[in-house]
């Protein structure tokens, strides 16, 4: 089976990046599945055919002329699930690799084609997932500003039909510095260690690095301190290697290392109920830290292992603040 570039990044940025457990690219349906939902789902197709065709003059399921052909085209490059504490989220990504521009025939054909993908892989979620909750992203390295500009607000407009259906789906353009920020960073910055020989983007970039001679590790991008890619990384990712790379970098004063390794800074700084740092020649509970111990001047620490984002407890804001303080 062919896989394309674009869809070995987004395997490779699902699975490492946004922590997908489960992992598919070219993902199709299948006529012997059974579609739940069929009602709400043709509510969908008739609420927004109706919108922009309306509002934008456009027609943006074309000649489609019932739900079960229009699921039956449906085909999304890369689509992955994180499933954990019970709750499951889904990231769906068509991407689009076109060295002049995305271009699907003219502007207008170009974005209605880009807004019935993403409507069209929300159905197949909600039809065949059961899901009200993903995201779903088109994402680019080049989208022409014409066509960017004509995007956006069609992108809104979706958007603002599912939520007033009822349904929580985020939908994402990530085009043009975006790309960069949001995507490429990000892969690079958690590329070390992975070895798997089907993350066809991580083996490439990998052999760049062999023939220019020089090793640009995550380090290398982490220097940028860019807040974009930061936001795409999972809070326990930012610990492990944004936090451990201002640590070993030298960027934290003696005074604060000290305080870094009591319990009662801890919780008020990160949100932690245990000391952030610890010696590793210390006692302390080894499923509570990182393996890899973080070397801090010639002297290995622990780097607690307990950071969630979650309803119960969110340290992503405190992370992020330390970051920034330090960046």
């Amino acid at each position: 089976m062919k896989i394309e570039m674009g869809e070995s990044l987004f395997y490779s940025w699902l699975r490492h990046v946004k922590e997908c457990q489960i992992v598919q690219t070219n993902w199709t349906t299948s006529q012997k599945w059974n579609l739940l939902h069929e009602d709400e789902l043709q509510k969908i197709m008739t609420v927004t055919e109706e919108r922009f065709q309306q509002k934008y003059n456009y027609k943006i399921y074309k000649q489609t002329s019932s739900l079960s052909q229009l699921l039956q085209q449906a085909e999304c490059d890369a689509i992955g699930i994180d499933y954990r504490v019970g709750e499951m989220k889904v990231y769906a990504v068509d991407v689009a690799f076109h060295e002049s521009g995305v271009n699907y025939g003219d502007r207008d054909r170009t974005i209605m084609k880009i807004i019935a993908k993403s409507l069209r892989t929300a159905m197949c979620i909600y039809g065949y997932l059961d899901s009200k909750d993903a995201e779903i992203i088109f994402a680019s390295p080049k989208i022409n500003k014409n066509v960017l500009q004509g995007l956006d607000p069609c992108i809104v407009e979706a958007q603002e039909a599912l939520d007033e259906l009822g349904f929580s789906f985020r939908l994402r353009i990530i085009a043009n510095d975006d790309f960069q920020n949001m995507v490429l960073e990000p892969i690079l910055m958690v590329s070390g260690g992975v070895a798997d020989t089907n993350e066809l983007f991580i083996r490439s970039y990998k052999m760049i690095q062999m023939f220019e001679g020089k090793h640009k590790t995550a380090k290398t991008f982490i220097s940028l301190g860019n807040p974009d890619a930061y936001g795409e990384l999972k809070v326990g990712k930012l610990a492990q290697i944004v936090m451990r790379s201002i640590l070993e970098n030298g960027k934290v004063s003696d005074e604060e290392l000290l305080e870094m390794q009591k319990k009662e800074y801890s919780k008020a700084k990160f949100n932690q109920s245990r000391p952030v740092l610890i010696k590793a020649d210390e006692e302390y509970d080894y499923v509570k830290y990182y393996k890899e111990p973080v070397i801090i001047k010639g002297t290995a620490y622990m780097l607690c292992s307990q950071w969630a984002e979650g309803k119960l407890k969110n340290d992503r804001p405190y992370l992020l603040k330390w970051i920034e303080e330090h960046s």
